[in-house]
């Protein structure tokens, strides 16, 4: 499904629930881009607010904007479209629908951006849609489909995932009950333009973060702006591993969005928190685990031979230097790739040789990853998907016309070129920790690419008013039925914790440690 080669190094990867992701260890440009490029490739350092069509928020009278006020005004047989004059580039196309979860209302649509149109499902709560909290999930990648984040499961007799059901064939879906949907009402949007069944008319795309969350920011207010009974609903943005890049810039953008909504007279969006498991945030601070995970009993036993592990040891420094450098400190494209390919070499390609699940080392890759990315499932689900009578459940546009693919490589290598990886995206979360927003890192222990030794010391050097106390408190186990199953350190608004047994995909692995997870998270209750 997705190409591999020393310069890029595209390592397959799994989003939240089965949405898998496109992640790669170490970050750079395509060789062919000369040191001359430089200027271009740095514009997604600029301010979030710089990168985006500046008219995109526009004031209104509010006398000229009808909400439609409830869903259930809205209809199964074709799309309501909503709109609001302060986003004149955007409106929401949206059904009601009896797919995947009968036992509450189902919805799908599309975000139209002019001419992109960005597919999304809303489940409403299975306990108290009236009250409970609303959960926005995208994919990671870059250009994964949420849409794999409903249905896939590690085992086809076991192991549920995040959303409301669950493909256990081409031929059969089936009910899921430990959903997140179980405690709140729950978004999964395939974005950017060109994932799942998103699409563009002309062949527009979008390929930074800051872009995309522009979209995602408007889409929001539109959102709870029509359906006035989620309006003051605590909101939580959720993703998985390339969503520690997207959803810290994501809620960034809610966030500072609001101060503009209060100017025109709209309700804020009740941005509560963050959720983000087995992310990729910051490259930098993932290096060295890479080698911790391969060569000491971080989860498991070391799967490396010693020699390996000693050369890994030694060059470990010269890459970490080298990609500060080039990579970091003063971009460089030339010396940048340079840096990718040493690294990669010798921090990565050793254990693309041992053959282990790269999302689970306790395992070996079912397949390759190149054809199954260890899990033969995501086959049966795209198969799934690609049924005509499935399409028009759904609500698919029939303008969309192509096969599902669960990742689009195109998406995934627009981002990567546009050196979206190096956006330094940690420093979001610690700006929303300093305005109350709460972050949730949690992360399951046996993954290799987006790993737990990474994540903690993401989280131990993130530079907010809290980090003293944050990195004094020690972790301590948590439990589930009086089971141990995992460890947390929290301190205020920031909470780490890991999930023993589970993998890259902590809600289909630990399924009812997920939900129980969610549940405490969403009540503010200690782990």
């Amino acid at each position: 499904m997705f190409s591999t080669d020393l310069l890029t190094l595209f390592v397959a990867v799994a989003s939240v629930g089965g949405a898998l992701a496109l992640q790669r260890p170490f970050s750079g440009r395509s060789s062919s881009l000369s040191a001359g490029n430089n200027a271009a490739a740095r514009v997604q350092f600029e301010p979030v607010d710089t990168i985006s069509n500046v008219d995109a928020f526009t004031d209104y009278d509010a006398g000229l904007f009808t909400p439609l006020e409830d869903l259930t005004y809205v209809l199964s047989g074709e799309f309501t479209s909503l709109n609001h004059p302060t986003f004149p580039k955007y409106s929401v196309r949206i059904k009601k629908s009896d797919f995947c979860d009968g036992t509450v209302g189902a919805y799908t649509g599309y975000i139209d951006v002019e001419a992109r149109h960005l597919f999304f499902y809303f489940f409403e709560s299975r306990r108290d849609p009236d009250k409970d909290d609303v959960i926005f999930w995208t994919n990671g990648g870059p250009g994964c489909s949420s849409s794999l984040g409903l249905f896939m499961e590690l085992d086809l007799s076991s192991n549920l995932v995040i959303g409301p059901c669950r493909v256990t064939s081409p031929d059969n879906m089936t009910y899921n009950p430990y959903s997140w949907n179980e405690q709140a009402n729950i978004f999964f949007i395939d974005q950017p333009v060109g994932v799942g069944f998103s699409y563009a008319d002309y062949g527009e795309s979008v390929n930074t973060t800051p872009e995309a969350a522009k979209d995602i920011a408007a889409f929001v207010a539109i959102f709870f702006e029509h359906f006035s009974k989620f309006k003051g609903r605590a909101f939580h943005m959720a993703g998985e591993s390339y969503g520690g890049r997207y959803i810290p810039v994501f809620a960034a953008e809610v966030y500072d969005q609001n101060v503009k909504l209060v100017d025109a007279g709209m309700t804020p969006i009740n941005l509560s928190s963050i959720m983000i498991g087995n992310g990729c945030t910051d490259d930098l601070t993932m290096l060295s685990s890479y080698y911790d995970m391969q060569c000491r009993p971080m989860s498991v036993p070391p799967i490396q031979d010693i020699a390996s592990c000693i050369r890994m040891k030694q060059a470990l420094p010269r890459c970490e230097k080298w990609f500060t450098e080039s990579c970091r400190d003063q971009f460089d494209s030339i010396g940048c790739e340079a840096a990718n390919v040493f690294c990669y070499s010798e921090i990565a390609e050793p254990f693309d040789r041992t053959g282990y699940n790269p999302y689970d080392i306790s395992q070996f890759c079912d397949g390759t990853v190149e054809d199954t990315l260890c899990y033969p499932v995501t086959k049966a689900i795209s198969t799934y998907l690609d049924r005509p009578d499935v399409r028009s459940t759904i609500g698919a546009d029939p303008s969309f016309t192509g096969n599902f693919s669960g990742c689009s490589d195109a998406v995934g290598m627009a981002f990567y070129e546009a050196d979206d990886s190096l956006f330094p995206t940690q420093f979001y979360i610690a700006a929303l920790l300093e305005r109350g927003i709460r972050a949730l890192i949690y992360v399951g222990a046996n993954d290799w690419i987006c790993n737990w030794v990474g994540n903690e010391r993401m989280t131990l050097a993130l530079e907010w008013s809290g980090q003293q106390d944050f990195a004094a408190e020690p972790l301590r186990g948590w439990k589930v039925d009086g089971d141990f199953v995992g460890l947390t350190r929290t301190a205020g608004p920031l909470t780490f914790v890991t999930i023993d047994g589970a993998g890259h995909m902590v809600p289909y692995d630990k399924p009812k440690h997920s939900l129980e997870l969610v549940t405490r998270w969403l009540s503010g209750s200690d782990l």
